[in-house]
């Protein structure tokens, strides 16, 4: 997978993960809560390793 398909796909998961936690909070569903925080942090794993990748194809660039 490209860099910027981890990247969008990491604001994706991030963004339902957000939705995910507000819509638990609002209706008192611990279980929507932790799925949404767990997705949440799926969503940032994912960007940073979109970054990561973007990182060593601009190391690899310069050499």
């Amino acid at each position: 997978m490209s860099s910027a398909a981890d990247k969008a796909k990491g604001l994706a998961n991030e963004a339902i993960g957000n939705v995910k936690q507000g819509i638990g909070k609002a209706t008192d569903n611990t279980k929507l809560q932790v799925e949404g925080k767990l997705q949440e942090k799926k969503g940032e794993a994912q960007q940073a390793l979109g970054k990561a990748k973007d990182a060593v194809k601009k190391t690899i660039d310069k050499a």
